[in-house]
């Protein structure tokens, strides 16, 4: 099997896709939305972390965005908190010293979810690692800590505000897993902070949940469910556009898809 490798340099006409948790059924529309526009195959679909636990199937989300990225090359993701959580407690990455993953993803990343996706008892972390495919597996290893665009770099929680931005960005391009708790990926005060000011891109971040997408001069918010309740958005940039996924019925996308293989997702079932 060749070794996924997502694009962490991009540029154009981009769509940010907040965290997803396992909500499958809430990223469909989206995507039918995204495939139904004329510039669909100009436009990076650019997901920002947090593929599985709280929401109802991580299987099928991982499943759905894998044949994404094989179906549409110009799409790619960054890492966010839960990923490192679950990697580390399977012992897929690297730990710093302490850092107790295992009984952290178990007691506090509303985990219960994921192992239920695959088929596993809550808590079993052995049998769930062999039940996860390879393809999961190495998607989710090989996450990003950041995607850089001409206008706009991607990064899970955010930059923190004191610390010069080459040294942020050297940390995130190199993926530092020695740090016990990563802040870039974890910290939720960074929702509440610009990027520093020699940051020249407009930082664009999930992590926490807002009521609506957030757009500010220098910094993007765009996480709308933290995978309990609300609608998943979808930006558009550079048009300023927020897609939500109540913006189309179940009926609206039960059509055969302009390629005429019927409903995409079905597939990756």
């Amino acid at each position: 099997m060749t070794l996924l490798k997502l694009k962490t340099k991009i540029q154009g006409p981009v769509a940010i896709i907040g965290d997803l948790h396992g909500q499958v059924e809430k990223l469909i529309p989206i995507i039918e939305y995204l495939r139904g526009q004329p510039d669909y195959q100009q436009r990076w679909i650019v997901f920002i972390g947090d593929f599985v636990d709280r929401g109802p199937d991580s299987k099928s989300t991982i499943n759905m965005v894998l044949q994404l990225i094989h179906e549409h090359p110009r799409t790619t993701a960054i890492m966010g908190n839960h990923e490192l959580a679950m990697c580390s407690a399977l012992g897929w990455l690297p730990t710093g010293e302490g850092s107790n993953w295992e009984d952290r993803w178990l007691d506090f990343y509303n985990s219960e979810t994921t192992f239920d996706s695959y088929g596993i008892a809550f808590g079993d972390l052995e049998a769930l690692a062999a039940a996860i495919p390879d393809e999961h597996r190495d998607f989710l290893v090989n996450l990003p800590w950041c995607v850089e665009h001409p206008e706009f770099l991607f990064v899970h929680a955010g930059l923190d505000p004191n610390m010069p931005f080459k040294v942020q960005m050297r940390i995130l391009q190199q993926r530092d897993f020695t740090l016990n708790h990563p802040q870039w990926l974890c910290e939720k005060s960074f929702v509440l902070f610009d990027p520093p000011l020699d940051c020249p891109m407009i930082l664009v971040s999930g992590h926490v949940k807002v009521d609506e997408v957030i757009v500010k001069p220098r910094r993007i918010l765009v996480d709308t469910t933290g995978g309990i309740e609300g609608e998943l958005s979808c930006l558009l940039m550079p048009e300023g556009t927020v897609i939500s996924s109540s913006d189309a019925t179940d009926e609206d996308f039960a059509e055969p898809s302009s390629s005429g293989r019927g409903p995409w997702w079905k597939f990756w079932r």
